[in-house]
């Protein structure tokens, strides 16, 4: 892959120290219970570093303390960290978990950005803990410059947690070493309704060990359970070691809350004595932007109330992130604003699975863009019916092969958009169902033919169960030239491969490559898009 105007060493070189030195942290304690305020010492980060939404010249920078601190990111050009700059982010404190984000802006475009972290006794800044370091790369401002991703999702799902006898979540390693530019999270980054129990038995006698804390002994109801399921993850050294070389963009899905949740729902579940949907998406939203330096969703600068742990902190999910003249992501959130699940039957459905309001931003940033490929990441698969109990379905898909009805009635609405406003390079990513394939939808094979023919390609999951595949609606006209699933239900990461998907656009032709790829690194689909093109 090329490295890009303006760097004047090699890319992979240039990570080795920043992964060496990440590699190094040790394993966040196990303790479940809030940072001691009193304790002595220094103020520490062993939950690693993270940075996200990643652009031309901007980028946040995450980082948890285990007590009271000031945060300082340093920024240069190489990990000697010569003529470093200094940014001062906020003091973490238990408002925010101790989680914190500082904003960096003005950054040099297409270069690698080394920085470290410092936490600083807000008392005597001259105290400060060990520097935790890591790097990323900008996106570049010209279109010469070749451009990788990966995008997955479901982590630590169906009860199949950090397994120390795999060595962890194994997969994060595969893709770190593939070097992406950013790694697109497609939601379910964790199950607050999934506990993890500290064993379990496979169909053929082995023993599945899990890690396990307090927080994921039970389902999430409380800001400090979900909280806690959101740190779980960071246990894993392969994750904390990843964060630190690849930025992330990440959207949410229905398990940071709960199993096929929408707004307004009374859950149906005798594990929960808060049943509010409403209520838990709330405490998961807050918490969910606690654990990721996500733009829109900043819980540090929320104009909402912390008086209650219900309140979520403001902001959104849905967002563009640009990544230069090569790739605009449009990251769409279809739990926050969706109606009831249903049989999907409507002849008339406004809000459908994204809600009016995101429809005509996504509509209008669509058309707005000048990227060259428009990735439009969804959390949910399109074509795909996904059941929601013996009548109800999921997502957008139904069953019924004929004109759109329900959700479909969006769909069909932003795909008349997207030919009639001529917006060219769009690709659709997605994963939640468990197993990966690559869909392609076109109008003549259609019951709605008003659109341009385009790709969906699902991935995941990362750590979880494998399910078997889904029928296809034939609503858009999709077939499947491939696809990968297990045969039963549930089959865990030891018996299944997980998955993640890998983009590749070429600086020079613009060409955009897709891979579908499981644990390990091996290719099982590949597939080449035309830039410049309404419909593929």
């Amino acid at each position: 892959m090329a490295q890009g105007s303006g760097s004047g060493f090699g890319r992979r070189s240039l990570l080795r120290g920043a992964a060496a030195g990440s590699a190094a942290l040790a394993l966040p304690a196990l303790s479940c219970a809030a940072p001691a305020q009193a304790r002595s010492g220094r103020p520490s980060a062993d939950w690693g570093v993270q940075v996200g939404d990643v652009t031309t010249s901007s980028g946040l920078v995450w980082v948890r303390s285990d007590r009271p601190a000031r945060m300082v990111v340093q920024t240069a050009a190489t990990d000697s960290f010569r003529h470093a700059r200094s940014w001062h982010g906020p003091v973490l404190g238990p408002d925010t978990d101790f989680t914190g984000v500082t904003s960096l802006h003005g950054l040099p475009s297409g270069e690698q950005v080394h920085y470290r972290v410092l936490l600083a006794d807000p008392d005597d800044p001259r105290r400060t803990g060990e520097p935790v370091a890591g790097t990323f790369r900008t996106a570049p401002t010209g279109r010469r410059a070749d451009l990788r991703f990966h995008w997955s999702g479901d982590l630590a799902g169906q009860g199949w947690g950090i397994n120390p006898d795999r060595g962890g979540y194994r997969i994060y390693e595969d893709m770190r070493r593939r070097n992406p530019d950013f790694f697109l999270c497609s939601g379910d980054n964790i199950y607050a309704d999934n506990p993890i129990p500290e064993r379990v038995t496979l169909p053929d006698g082995r023993i599945w060990r899990n890690v396990t804390t307090e927080e994921k002994s039970k389902v999430a109801e409380t800001l400090a359970e979900f909280r806690g399921a959101f740190r779980y993850n960071l246990l894993d050294d392969n994750l904390r070691r990843f964060n630190a070389q690849v930025p992330t963009i990440t959207q949410w899905d229905d398990h940071e809350v709960h199993n096929n949740w929408y707004p307004g729902q009374l859950l149906d579940d005798d594990r929960y004595t808060e049943k509010r949907t409403d209520v838990l998406s709330a405490r998961s939203l807050r918490a969910f932007g606690e654990y990721f330096p996500i733009r829109t969703l900043r819980p540090d600068r929320g104009g909402t109330s912390r008086s209650s742990e219900a309140e979520s902190g403001g902001g959104r999910v849905y967002r563009v992130v640009s990544h230069g003249p090569l790739l605009d992501v449009f990251v769409l959130d279809m739990r926050r604003y969706r109606n009831a699940n249903s049989p999907g039957r409507q002849t008339d459905d406004p809000q459908g699975i994204l809600g009016a309001e995101q429809l005509r931003w996504l509509k209008r940033e669509l058309s707005r863009s000048r990227a060259v490929w428009k990735v439009i990441a969804s959390d949910m698969p399109l074509g795909l019916v996904v059941p929601d109990g013996k009548t109800n379905f999921e997502a957008v898909a139904q069953g019924d092969p004929g004109a759109p009805l329900g959700r479909e009635l969006q769909l069909a609405e932003l795909l008349r958009h997207i030919k009639h406003d001529r917006v060219t390079g769009t690709v659709w990513l997605t994963t939640d169902v468990h197993y990966t394939a690559a869909q392609h939808y076109a109008p003549e094979r259609a019951a709605f033919k008003d659109f341009e023919p385009f790709w969906e390609f699902v991935s995941g999951p990362l750590n979880a169960g494998g399910f078997q595949a889904l029928k296809l609606d034939g609503t858009f006209g999709p077939e499947q030239p491939f696809i990968k699933a297990p045969d039963r239900a549930n089959t865990s990461p030891a018996e299944s491969p997980q998955y993640f998907g890998e983009v590749d656009i070429d600086g020079g032709s613009g060409e955009l490559t897709v891979r579908l790829r499981q644990e390990g690194g091996q290719v099982l689909f590949s597939k080449v898009l035309q830039p410049g093109r309404v419909g593929q």
